[in-house]
């Protein structure tokens, strides 16, 4: 098989396989983690908003800790197992679809939330306070922010926290090390073939993440948080529209764990394994070691921006 410890024994020796391995599993596994985190992170809102639970202490299924773990063992290690990574294929398309429709979602609130975005916390607040108290009046944000500077973008912003954006776009090379393997399995291979495969699979995402970050940020400007869903269940409340895009979120990234195993695994057996033929037990103890390490990284770890920082 085609990977890319073989290019870096060729060209520096077992050092270069080594950095090439090592390079491989750190950068996915980094990547499980911040998708496994979403689920952490989601799911449990998800199923409070479901069943309108207010108080979820205690309750093992609001626990995003059960929870990634039920996810991991349900559904991500049976895809995982799969030998040849075609088999993902049909996964992976349904996975996009969500993605897509997250994008639209995203695109059309745009137009749909008021700026500045003081508007919509004032309606949301003024809804809250006059349930619990119809008395009570609702401070009034306009002299804080004019209308010009809170809907005007800032191009570029340099601070403390800039620092983090580089970690975020390191995390989209992480489909690079799945470019052999699918080369590999490509029908009537060729170079040319795999050219156009490429430029059209990276244009796409470009595409997808460049209109999801702009549209992100011309709704909320400078209110935008780290994880944007959350920036619009804490500004318009509870939307069935949202709660369809985090259950088409959490089945995108759910469905992506399985696709980014597969080079790390492909390392792991490369590097150890060589020389062996293929064994079923051998191929699961390394998927399972694999997801199993992945799992106390992304409970063990506090944050997503931590998990990023990690790759």
């Amino acid at each position: 098989s085609l990977l890319y410890e073989q290019l870096g024994y060729k060209a520096f020796g077992l050092v270069g396989k080594l950095a090439a391995s090592g390079s491989i599993t750190m950068q996915n596994i980094g990547a499980m983690s911040s998708y496994l985190f979403i689920v952490k992170y989601e799911l449990p809102l998800v199923i409070q908003a479901l069943t309108n639970i207010e108080d979820k202490t205690g309750l093992w299924y609001l626990n995003g800790n059960y929870l990634v773990l039920l996810v991991s063992l349900v559904v991500i290690l049976p895809l995982s197992l799969f030998r040849n990574l075609g088999y993902l294929g049909y996964t992976s398309g349904l996975s996009l679809l969500c993605m897509v429709f997250f994008l639209i979602v995203v695109i059309c609130k745009k137009f749909q939330v008021p700026c500045p975005v003081e508007a919509a916390l004032i309606i949301n607040e003024t809804i809250n306070t006059t349930l619990t108290q119809p008395t009570a009046l609702v401070p009034d944000l306009s002299h804080n922010v004019t209308e010009n500077d809170a809907c005007r973008p800032h191009y570029f912003i340099f601070n403390s926290q800039t620092v983090y954006a580089v970690p975020i776009l390191i995390f989209s090379f992480v489909c690079h090390p799945a470019v052999l393997p699918i080369y590999e399995e490509l029908k009537d291979r060729s170079r040319r073939r795999m050219m156009n495969v490429s430029k059209i699979s990276f244009f796409a995402m470009f595409l997808m993440y460049l209109l999801a970050a702009l549209f992100g940020y011309l709704t909320f400007y400078e209110h935008v948080e780290s994880e944007l869903l959350h920036t619009y269940s804490s500004i318009l409340g509870t939307d069935i529209l949202l709660l369809i895009v985090r259950l088409a979120v959490l089945m995108a990234v759910t469905l992506t764990v399985p696709v980014v195993i597969f080079p790390i695994r492909s390392s792991v057996t490369h590097l150890l394994c060589a020389s062996k033929d293929f064994s079923w037990w051998r191929h699961s103890l390394i998927t399972v070691s694999i997801l199993a390490f992945t799992n106390l990284l992304v409970i063990f770890v506090p944050t997503i921006r931590d998990i990023f920082g990690f790759i």
